[in-house]
């Protein structure tokens, strides 16, 4: 309907309108199709059940054993997280139509912030849409022209993204390369702020920043250190705080970005954690907070549960690092290159980009969900097929997973 109504009003301003919209349709047909061609189409599978270790998928039989969520702890369909979003949205209402700073801030926003803060062992935190939001939203409002923020090449595109909006010097190190990193620091000392920003964990490759090393010449050469712990909160670190507790260093990284919407709860949302004063800013200057609807108050309550289960206990963190093991373990012993190291996050390398579309195709049909990547979201003849590991994942589906991957690889000739 959409089409149709532009259509008609294209035609009623006349042959130039007319053209003009042509033109458009015959440029993104080309890209389309060498799209295609290219083999980087992306098809979206369409899920008909709840998200799952096991779900069903429109169009096939029967449950598959999904493979490629973000669900790591298994919470997004635990009966406690989903019952404390029914009594949210029963309490608190569908939504708040507006912004926070107008009428958009609830009791239950206030209470999920200070617990954040709580979990992650800072002053305050700020609620956002999603972390691409809190990502957006940091470095304009944080750095100015006088300021400096180095980047790691391979951080997430919404760090990049937000990194570009800011006005800030900008300087971009080799990734995990500290000796880059050092001469990078040293050529932005004549800046009044200098702020380090890497990911955790890097959800491609699923290897880990060595936050050790970047805390170490951050205070040597007087800068702050952002962490983005998307794939990392919840269940790295002995008690899941994320990459700063594994390494050791939860009181020398000055900010911490992340999200609700994978290990907890797997809904939607995102945060900023740190100091309290930059809290109070982000809450004047941040665009993405400012011009953003407020979360709605299942989203809230069901990462409230969520964030209360992982800190009654860490037994789900354990069950699934073991997990992790069995899996890379048993992969490696097949014969395949999986990257990154002891993160539930891991890539199956394949190099090129048909190879891991039609290989994931295949383990459809074998009852195994999973999805390949290829270039633009990772770079060129660095196609993978990345396999995530939930805590609720039985030992027996993670051997199912490992065994259609040996008989698919064989067929394909990635295995001899």
């Amino acid at each position: 309907m959409w089409v149709s109504s532009v259509w008609r009003a294209t035609l009623s301003t006349g042959r130039r309108g007319y053209s003009a919209l042509e033109q458009l349709r015959g440029i993104l047909d080309r890209e389309l199709e060498g799209i295609r061609e290219a083999g980087t189409w992306k098809s979206e599978r369409v899920i008909t059940s709840r998200q799952g270790p096991s779900i069903r998928v429109d169009g096939i039989s029967g449950e598959i054993l999904n493979f490629c969520a973000n669900n790591y702890l298994g919470l997004s369909s635990h009966p406690e997280v989903i019952q404390a979003g029914q009594q949210a949205l029963e309490d608190f209402g569908a939504g708040l139509s507006s912004t926070r700073f107008i009428c958009g801030t609830q009791s239950i926003h206030k209470e999920l912030e200070a617990k954040i803060a709580q979990f992650h062992q800072r002053e305050d935190a700020i609620l956002y849409p999603s972390c691409f939001d809190a990502n957006a939203g940091l470095f304009e409002a944080l750095l100015t022209p006088e300021d400096a923020v180095l980047s790691d090449e391979l951080n997430h595109a919404s760090i990049i993204d937000g990194i570009r909006l800011c006005k800030a010097h900008k300087y971009r190190y080799r990734h995990l390369d500290m000796a880059d990193l050092e001469a990078k620091l040293k050529e932005a000392q004549k800046h009044r702020l200098r702020l380090v920003a890497t990911d955790g964990a890097f959800s491609m490759d699923g290897d880990i920043a060595p936050l050790q090393q970047i805390c170490r010449l951050a205070a040597q050469y007087g800068a702050l250190v952002f962490v983005d712990e998307c794939h990392a909160t919840g269940f790295l670190g002995p008690t899941g705080r994320g990459t700063d507790e594994l390494l050791g260093v939860m009181d020398q990284v000055t900010i911490i970005n992340s999200t609700l919407g994978k290990a907890l709860g797997g809904a939607s949302g995102g945060y900023t954690t740190g100091p309290e004063p930059l809290v109070s800013l982000l809450r004047q200057r941040s665009r993405p907070y400012l011009f953003s609807n407020s979360l709605p108050p299942a989203v809230v309550g069901c990462a409230f549960k969520a964030l209360d289960l992982l800190m009654g206990s860490n037994a789900i963190v354990q069950s699934m690092a073991a997990k992790t093991r069995r899996f890379r373990s048993k992969m490696e012993a097949a014969g395949f290159t999986i990257s990154g190291t002891d993160h539930p996050i891991c890539p199956v390398m394949l190099g090129d980009a048909r190879l891991s579309s039609q290989m994931a195709d295949d383990m459809l049909k074998r009852g195994i969900f999973v999805i390949g990547f290829s270039y633009p979201v990772v770079p060129k003849d660095k196609a993978r097929i990345r396999v995530q590991i939930s805590a609720v994942h039985s030992e027996e589906d993670i051997d199912r997973c490992v065994e259609a991957f040996v008989e698919v690889g064989r067929l394909h000739g990635a295995l001899p």
